[in-house]
């Protein structure tokens, strides 16, 4: 959890818009998170979170407005969008990992392709990013041999190999098995007490009141509220996340 010492800003995000066709998808998004910050976005489906997610590293283009990461600002074009995530790490609902290749391999292959790591120093470092997620014994397998929550934490392992300043999970448990998601949720936890800057979406409520330093609530585009756990889950202001919180909160 962050100190109350003013952290430097990892990520300022400014009157940022984005539309498909008629649908406005982002509406004037204003957003600064602090390094070593662990913000957890929630929202309804469709409210817009993952596009906000996915425009930090560029997989979405914003229409207009400011994004700068680590002090690059990747809405200019002249930016190296590929120099930037290098600094990013980016977990997806769906692993996308190489099916074709080992658990080590797959965890190796960026910082070595990239002239990061040579092959000695990428399975070392491999090796002990599978002590992180306590899945040592697995090295060697196929990854298409793992269950959805071990590709999971594999696909953890892959992002950090490259030492990111800042990780992005995308509702990085939506896609398990019910009695998979707490293997994932507890290596996201251990990640967050290290002091990495974080930016979650997730609809594991329990998981964002424990680990959060601020929610932010997401609905039609916009942000409709933002504080800490407390706050947001205790004595939400915005009727429309209390309405939320209501459905998705089980006594």
């Amino acid at each position: 959890m962050m100190s109350e010492i003013q952290k430097k800003v990892k990520v300022h995000v400014e009157k940022v818009n984005k539309s498909y066709g008629e649908n406005h998808v982002l509406r004037d998004i204003s957003l600064d998170i602090a390094e070593n910050e662990v913000v957890v976005m929630i929202g309804p489906s469709g409210s817009g979170k993952s596009t906000f997610l996915r425009m930090l590293n560029q997989l979405e283009t914003p229409d207009n407005g400011t994004i700068v990461v680590d002090g690059f600002d990747i809405s200019e074009k002249a930016t190296d969008i590929n120099k930037v995530r290098e600094n990013i790490g980016m977990v997806f609902q769906n692993f996308n990992l190489f099916n074709n290749y080992t658990v080590l391999e797959n965890i190796m292959l960026a910082p070595v392709e990239l002239g990061k790591l040579d092959k000695v120093a990428a399975e070392k470092k491999a090796r002990e990013l599978l002590k992180t997620v306590d899945l040592v014994d697995k090295a060697d397998v196929s990854v298409n041999s793992l269950s959805g929550g071990q590709k999971q934490r594999i696909a953890i392992a892959r992002a950090l190999a490259m030492e990111p300043d800042v990780m992005l999970f995308d509702e990085p448990t939506s896609a398990l098995d019910p009695e998979m998601v707490g293997d994932v949720l507890e290596v996201m936890k251990n990640l967050a007490e290290s002091g990495m800057t974080m930016i979650i979406v997730t609809h594991e409520m329990g998981f964002a009141k424990q680990v959060a330093d601020r929610v932010v609530f997401f609905e039609a585009g916009k942000i409709q509220e933002s504080g800490v756990p407390e706050q947001v889950f205790n004595a939400p202001k915005n009727e429309r996340l209390q309405e939320f919180l209501s459905k998705v909160m089980h006594a």
